[in-house]
């Protein structure tokens, strides 16, 4: 049976949350601003080198392990990489508290949890909903990186993004090659890039 005081304290904590997120990205990103967003940035390695490679971009990790989130900020620190910030939150939760300023260039998806059984498929990342929150929020010339070493992932992901109206496939090569630790134990990987739709 449901406990009401339970339910809205834990409303309560989730809307605090939020605001607090919402204060934070306004603070990092005070004015009208193009994005780079890793999702899933682990202990931040690719996000780290592509920042220091890229230093009038800004970069922005999220990640819904404290831990791994703190491993990120400490190295954004011996870095001293003042274009990188790493941010404890859920994917869709970063997307609707990102400042309406704010707009997206490329988002990385690197190595997501393939959530191989097909019952738990919906738990999947890349999902026509997801690409269309990002859409929303993507500029013009937008472009989305992903990469697997899970091929039927691979293979799915391919006909979400190809029957999307908000994307489409780019023969483009991978941007920028940083080993992460998961890729450090994925010897075969599937990679591809997709670009915002033009009109959306």
């Amino acid at each position: 049976m449901d406990n009401p005081i339970r339910t809205a304290e834990h409303l309560a904590r989730m809307a605090k949350r939020r605001e607090d997120l919402t204060s934070l990205l306004v603070q990092l990103i005070p004015a009208a601003t193009s994005i780079i967003w890793e999702v899933g940035c682990g202990h931040g390695h690719f996000l780290a080198a592509y920042a220091a490679a890229h230093p009038d971009q800004l970069c922005l990790g999220v990640d819904i392990s404290i831990d791994r989130i703190r491993r990120g900020q400490r190295k954004r620190d011996r870095a001293k990489l003042v274009n990188l910030h790493f941010i404890h939150a859920e994917a869709r939760d970063f997307l609707d508290a990102l400042p309406a300023h704010a707009s997206i260039a490329s988002v990385f998806i690197l190595f997501p949890d393939p959530w191989p059984k097909r019952r738990h498929h919906k738990n999947r990342i890349l999902q026509p909903e997801f690409l269309a929150a990002v859409a929303q929020r993507a500029g013009q010339g937008a472009q989305l990186h992903f990469r697997t070493d899970h091929e039927p992932y691979f293979r799915d992901s391919e006909l979400v993004i190809q029957a999307h109206p908000d994307w489409k496939i780019l023969p483009e090569p991978w941007p920028f090659e940083q080993e992460t630790v998961f890729q450090s134990l994925a010897p075969i990987h599937h990679s591809l890039t997709a670009g915002r739709r033009v009109g959306h």
